[in-house]
């Protein structure tokens, strides 16, 4: 309590009542005390005045003076002319001891010298640099000092600048208290002035202010005005500045005094300034400080001058009025007192102008440069000190809103030392960590998160300005996100938790490489998977993969419901799991199909484990509730040859799960390296490469095989276009595995393409030859009939070959027909307006259904072959036949039977009705040529009991079948 009293008393004399007591008595002593520099009155002397026009000697010169006028003083008005001047001097006081000084105060005077008017004798000469012992530099100006003054004294003095010429006489002890209080006034103006400015400069280092170090330079500048004015820039810091400096330096002075002074208007008001109407003047006066600063060092003082005052004259009117707009505009205080600063420098400028021009010092009696000086320092101190006010009020705004932001942040804001202790840390930091207090010096970084992450956060700062790393909690619940940098010492940090960030983020990772309802890998996640167990290929590690396709698994969904089908996958995955060692995984790629990748893992070694799967997945039942589903599943399992993309891969496992499904093979099939079924995929995979490329046609050909009319076997020569393939060594291979190829691929449209386009150019350039020819049957694979690319096409070809399309006839797949029938039913009707005929291809074979025939109008039924191989041999394939036939002729279509191998084949079906028989027992495939040589489908048969059969049915043909056969014939033509 003691000290605490103690405390407030010291501060109650510190605050108030020192100031105070310091203030009452500084008032006392201006109001009631005597001043120590109070010197007597001086007596201005008349003066009789004489310009030199022409050189004049003192006589002369002071023969004519006799008649001058006396005069108070004389204007020189920037002349430069010497000037002859005469004046009476006081007598001295009865009684005195001492003497008298002369003294002429001008400024502006540059030298003079005097003369004993009666005696003409020399009293003595002097300049700025040097005197005599009796007339000598004093003050502002010269003084003469003598025991006994003559009664009349003649003068001659040269002048620089806007000089006021006259002389004033002192008792030599009030002269010698007006030199100390000239010097005092100099000292306290210099001191005064120059303390001021380097507490200006001292807080603007302090600071780093810029604006302040200008104003420091600008109160020195005023500085040299003031003394400039007062006469007492002849000296510096007390030293006396050289007489060949001084016209220089007051020229120099003035013209950065204005520099300086607009420099620091703009640097204060340059965002008010913008916004009024002074802003483009400004610039100009700018412009116009160049030549001013030029004309202080190169002209004349006395020409400089009025430069000078033309320019200055018109920056401070239009700084003024800038001035005077911000004040309106904006109320501003900072504005405020440089006006008041700039309207007394302007009014003290334009006096000294006016008196320097006109010859009216009397202005000077009111203001001067010197009291301008100082009351505009003072008003300029005290508008940066508003500034500062104002600056400082904004920054503990600021700072309270930073205070207020960083306790209010919804992140976590703290400081670290180097040794990794927390310095600082807002609310939201502390609830993050639970810190309930910070002790300094012993709450730790690495209390919270693991020793090693304050290590890597102290290495990321000082690699690089801002340093962000995720971290998680020393038990692991919580994910942070740091973001920190060096400053000051210090690690300035933010922390963020990002837990369900990351946990939401990890969950996308999770969702985007793995199934959401067994959690295996899904296709990207196991592509992933495989890309990087094939990079271990070239160090010579196996890779096998295995395809698992679950057997009859679409029953479960459809008969009990997805929801028991979903749970059934669930535990199917966990069983596989089971079965599969380290780095083996699972990716679920189908709704029932799954791949396993297996790294590092020889083929017998993934028999085993693959049988082992398929085991367990059909050994024991699948318990969903009250149910219990038994499932098998087949594998096809490969070993993987290097350089085999993915897609291959499982495209071949694939071809051996389907292999698997069969039945043979106790649900799992293993192609190894090199093996008969590895080559057919290879090769395979190399037709589809094949067809992918630019030569896609290359080496194909087309063949023809007959088709016979049963009619009129020899007034015929129709026939079926076959495609082959010729290699590049000669041999002609099948065509079927690249058919297969391209369906799988996606590429049947190239070869239909060519086939179409080939087949119908073929027929236009053998037109002439074809006269018996009635149609010319095509395959379409159902890839090319659901591609609406190859369907537009088609039609763009058919348009091309219009005079000869109608003998044309495209056969379709029964099963592709009615895939689609919409789609199917318009291909047909498109295609017919070419006058193209329609057969569907292997009818009764696929999922016949008699219904969708009056759907599709087509011309042609091609019975499939199976019907009629051994047909004899099984009546219910004559029965079947004979319905076809039956309901074919109903319908105005005609049959075409494929496969007819023999002579009792061909009569049974000539017997049955059927209109086309096509097989070998008519003719195999032959080349376009032979064809060409060839005048009806007959012409080919080798076999004898074929051609005694066929002459059979020609022969019994008479005018009437003929005719009765026209209408078939004109139906297909």
């Amino acid at each position: 309590m003691a000290q605490s009293a103690l405390d407030l008393t010291f501060k109650a004399f510190a605050y108030y009542l020192i100031p105070i007591v310091i203030g009452v008595v500084s008032i006392v002593a201006l109001v009631c005390w005597d001043s120590q520099y109070v010197s007597g009155s001086s007596d201005a002397r008349d003066i009789r005045v004489l310009k030199e026009t022409a050189p004049l000697s003192p006589p002369a010169a002071n023969a004519r003076l006799h008649a001058a006028v006396p005069v108070s003083y004389f204007d020189t008005h920037l002349s430069e002319a010497p000037v002859w001047f005469r004046f009476s001097t006081r007598p001295r006081a009865p009684g005195s001891i001492v003497g008298d000084v002369i003294e002429f105060p001008s400024r502006h005077a540059v030298d003079i010298s005097c003369w004993d008017a009666a005696t003409l004798q020399l009293l003595g000469m002097a300049t700025r640099e040097q005197g005599t012992p009796y007339l000598h530099p004093s003050k502002a100006g010269f003084a003469l000092q003598l025991t006994d003054l003559p009664r009349e004294i003649l003068c001659r003095g040269t002048f620089a600048g806007p000089a006021r010429v006259n002389v004033v006489q002192w008792p030599e002890t009030q002269f010698d208290l007006s030199v100390e209080g000239y010097h005092r006034k100099s000292g306290l103006l210099d001191g005064g002035m120059i303390v001021l400015s380097l507490f200006v400069l001292i807080t603007a280092l302090i600071n780093r202010q810029p604006l302040y170090v200008l104003f420091s330079g600008w109160l020195l500048l005023n500085l040299r005005i003031a003394g400039l004015s007062a006469g007492w820039d002849i000296q510096w810091l007390g030293m006396t500045v050289p007489p060949q400096w001084m016209l220089l330096g007051r020229s120099l002075t003035i013209a950065l005094y204005g520099v300086s002074t607009l420099t620091l208007y703009q640097a204060l008001f340059r965002e008010e300034l913008v916004k009024t109407r002074w802003a483009i003047p400004l610039r100009i006066t700018q412009w116009a400080c160049i030549p001013l600063l030029i004309g202080a060092v190169t002209m004349p003082y006395g020409t400089f001058l009025p430069m000078l005052w033309v320019i200055m004259a018109f920056g401070f009117t239009l700084m003024t009025l800038g001035l005077i707009t911000i004040i309106i505009r904006s109320r501003n205080r900072v504005a405020g007192w440089f006006a008041a600063s700039f309207a007394l420098t302007y009014v003290a400028s334009l006096a000294e102008v006016v008196s320097a021009a006109l010859g009216m010092h009397q202005v000077l009696n009111v203001i001067n440069s010197v009291t301008a000086a100082l009351a505009s320092s003072l008003l300029a101190a005290l508008a940066v000190a508003e500034q500062m006010r104002m600056e400082t009020q904004k920054r503990r705004e600021a700072q309270e809103k930073l205070e207020h932001a960083y306790e209010a942040m919804p992140v976590g804001l703290f400081t670290l030392d180097m040794y990794g202790n927390i310095v600082s840390a807002n609310p939201a930091m502390r609830k993050m960590l639970g810190i309930t207090e910070i002790v300094p010096g012993r709450t730790s970084w690495k209390q919270f998160f693991a020793d090693s992450l304050w290590s890597e956060l102290l290495e990321q700062v000082h690699l690089r300005s801002n340093a962000e790393m995720q971290i998680a909690s020393r038990d692991g619940a919580q994910r942070f996100m740091v973001s920190a940098t060096l400053a000051r010492g210090r690690v300035e940090a933010v922390l963020q938790d990002v837990t369900e960030q990351y946990q939401a983020t990890e969950q996308l990772r999770f969702m985007a490489n793995n199934d959401p309802l067994t959690k295996v890998f899904n296709r990207r996640g196991i592509e992933k998977m495989f890309e990087g167990a094939a990079q271990l290929l070239g160090a010579g590690k196996p890779l096998a993969l295995a395809y698992i396709d679950l057997d009859r698994f679409k029953l479960i969904n459809d008969l009990f419901g997805h929801a028991a089908g979903d749970e059934v996958l669930k535990q199917v995955c966990e069983r596989m799991e089971l079965t599969l060692a380290g780095g083996q995984k699972i990716g679920r790629v189908g709704g029932d199909e799954f791949v396993i990748v297996m790294p590092d893992t020889a083929i017998p070694l993934a028999s085993l484990i693959c049988r082992g799967i398929v085991d367990r997945i059909g050994g024991t039942p699948y318990r969903v509730g009250d149910k219990a589903f038994h499932v098998r599943g087949s594998v096809g399992l490969i070993e993987v040859s290097p350089g085999m993309p993915m897609k291959d891969a499982v495209s071949t496992a694939d071809r051996a799960c389907r292999e698997a499904k069969g039945g043979h093979h106790e649900g799992l099939v293993v192609y190894e390296r090199g093996s008969n079924a590895f080559q057919e995929r290879a090769n395979e995979l190399n037709l589809v490469a094949r067809l992918s490329g630019p030569d896609a046609t290359d080496g194909m050909f087309l063949e023809m095989q007959p088709i016979m009319s049963l009619s009129a076997p020899y007034e015929s020569l129709n026939f079926e276009v076959l495609l082959r393939m010729r290699e590049a060594d000669g041999r002609v291979a099948p065509a079927g595995p690249l058919i297969a190829a391209a369906e799988k691929s996606g590429r049947a449209g190239v070869i239909d393409r060519w086939v179409l386009s080939t087949t119908l150019s073929w027929i236009e350039d053998n037109l002439e030859s074809l006269t018996n020819t009635r149609f010319v049957c095509m395959n379409l694979s159902g890839a090319s009939l659901n591609d609406e690319r190859f369907v537009q096409d088609t039609l763009e070809v058919l348009a091309r070959y219009t005079h000869v399309a109608s003998r044309l006839c495209m056969e379709i797949t029964e099963s592709v027909a009615l895939h689609d029938l919409d789609n199917t039913r318009r291909f047909i009707d498109q295609v017919r307006n070419f006058g193209v005929k329609v057969a569907l291809d292997d009818f009764g074979a696929g999922y016949t259904s008699f219904s969708y025939l009056k759907e599709l109008p087509a011309d042609v039924l091609k019975i499939d072959g199976n019907f009629i191989v051994n047909i004899n041999a099984h009546p219910a394939n004559v029965a079947i036949v004979e319905a076809i036939v039956s309901l074919a002729g109903n319908l105005g279509m005609r049959t075409i039977a494929e496969w007819a191998e023999d002579a009792a084949t061909i009569r049974t079906l000539a017997e049955i009705g059927v209109d086309y028989v096509q097989g070998y027992a008519v003719a195999r495939s032959q080349l376009p040529e032979k064809l060409l040589a060839a005048s009806s489908s007959a012409s080919f048969i080798q076999g004898e009991d074929v051609l005694q059969l066929v002459r059979t049915l020609g022969t019994s043909a008479n005018e009437s079948d003929l005719l009765g056969f026209a209408p078939c014939d004109e139906h297909l033509s």
